[in-house]
């Protein structure tokens, strides 16, 4: 038979170079996340488990022994008598009170701001929204001399009330209320003679759980890992968080810092270590609140 012509396997799928570039796009991707990321991670997790000196001779990503994680522990634990455990500690005091100052009043404001009208709320709402978007950092100067105004530098309050500042917070509450919060069954409350007071203890807090575990994680994390600030306004290391705590035992490793001198017990896999114990506690709050998360994110996308 003549004129019959047969297509290739390529012609007939016009599409194959396509789907084979965006294959070796995703390739890429996956390969720079686990080079920068999550190599750095599982070098981590190691490094206590090794000497300073088989850091350096042994490959990288090798286990050492758990008794040389014992060694490391006693090491961190004896720095300054025990400082490590004095500065989570104070982390956890200061995110902990933090944390109840935020929900005491970030929820109000952000209900207030969804279902009450009055003036100047429109401007309220637009100063929140600025501030929520500016960096931290450009609010350490007049937060500092606030403070030093009212002579709270050097105190808890110094940590505790700016970290209790939470506009994020505020405003995913307005958000949620705004668009999530159905109108008729306030009304209905209303109508059935409950005050304004009953109708937010009983009716909204109770359909406002997942967002307000979303403002919670985040609160916490945000005030577990501040740095700035602490760093400025705590002089004594007694006082220190974690975060704090970490930065002045990287200047007192001597790989880090030539001049701290050797006869410091710091070195690399202690550093390691202590860095890991920084991050446990809220490695642990967000395995044990992932639904909550989940349920927070998604609150307000649909509108009954």
């Amino acid at each position: 038979m003549t004129g019959i012509t047969f297509d290739s396997p390529t012609a007939r799928r016009p599409g194959a170079p396509g789907r084979v570039l965006s294959t070796a796009v995703v390739v890429l991707l996956l390969g720079l996340l686990l080079v920068f990321f999550v190599l750095p991670v599982i070098w981590l997790l190691l490094a206590p488990s090794k000497t300073a000196g088989q850091i350096v001779s042994d490959p990288p990503l090798s286990f050492g022994s758990f008794s040389q994680i014992g060694a490391a522990w006693k090491h961190l634990t004896s720095f300054q008598n025990g400082a490590l455990l004095v500065w989570l500690k104070n982390s956890a005091v200061y995110s902990g009170a933090s944390l109840l100052l935020t929900l005491a009043t970030s929820v109000p404001a952000g209900y207030a701001l969804a279902l009450t009208k009055f003036r100047g709320r429109k401007t309220l709402l637009m100063v929140t929204l600025v501030t929520m978007i500016m960096p931290s950092a450009t609010l350490v100067l007049p937060i500092f001399l606030e403070l030093n105004k009212f002579h709270l530098i050097g105190t808890v309050w110094s940590i505790i009330l700016p970290f209790s500042f939470y506009p994020f917070g505020v405003y995913l509450v307005y958000i949620y209320f705004a668009t999530s919060l159905p109108r008729e069954i306030l009304a209905a409350a209303r109508i059935d003679g409950c005050s304004e007071w009953q109708i937010f203890t009983h009716i909204a807090l109770p359909l406002a759980k997942p967002v307000i575990g979303l403002v919670a994680f985040f609160s916490f994390v945000g005030n577990w890992n501040n740095f700035f600030l602490p760093y400025l306004v705590l002089p004594d290391s007694n006082e220190f968080p974690i975060q704090v705590g970490l930065n002045q035992l990287l200047s007192s490793t001597p790989s880090f810092n030539p001049v701290a001198g050797a006869g410091l017990n710091i070195t690399v896999p202690e550093l390691a270590l202590a860095i890991i114990i920084a991050i446990l506690p809220v490695l642990v709050l967000f395995l044990f609140s992932q639904r909550t998360l989940v349920s927070g994110m998604l609150a307000g996308a649909t509108k009954e």
